[in-house]
């Protein structure tokens, strides 16, 4: 039984990039479900369990998003300002997969706490190995913050 815990989120419009993502995650043997967004209303439904994922468990969070700053409906940066806004998500790693270069963007993403800001590779065989070292990096050596636990007030 695989948990959700270890889901990774890939919030990617171009179909084609999130195809060369599934597949060099495959190549390097990462067999965690990979679930997609394909907009940053998607991705905001699908992590807090509403919209067109109402009735998902948001409490159950993907291990790592790679989430792409130039999305339709809802901009990347946009979505990783709800993610740091949300006490259940603020510590979510979030992972910026992006072809934009400008300084304005690395700044804005992690000015909002980006974890990380990487530069999508033009060529086929340089993104493969981009994402497959990200995945190896995300699920195999980072160590997650650990789960908040509720704590009741002493009565």
């Amino acid at each position: 039984m695989t948990i959700d815990k270890q889901t990774i989120f890939l919030v990617e419009d171009n179909d084609d990039d999130a195809e060369l993502a599934k597949r060099a995650f495959s190549r390097a043997n990462i067999v965690n479900p990979l679930v997609r967004a394909r907009d940053g209303v998607e991705a905001l439904d699908y992590l807090f369990g509403c919209g067109q994922h109402a009735g998902r468990n948001g409490s159950e969070l993907p291990a790592v998003v790679f989430l792409d700053l130039n999305l339709p409906r809802l901009s990347g940066l946009e979505v990783l300002k709800a993610i740091r806004a949300n006490e259940r998500t603020k510590c979510l790693p979030v992972v910026i997969l992006t072809s934009s270069n400008e300084e304005r963007d690395r700044f804005g993403a992690y000015d909002h706490y980006a974890n990380s800001y990487v530069l999508k590779p033009v060529d086929y065989d340089q993104f493969v190995v981009a994402a497959r070292q990200l995945g190896l990096y995300w699920m195999v050596l980072n160590v997650a913050p650990p789960e908040k636990q509720l704590v009741s007030p002493k009565t």
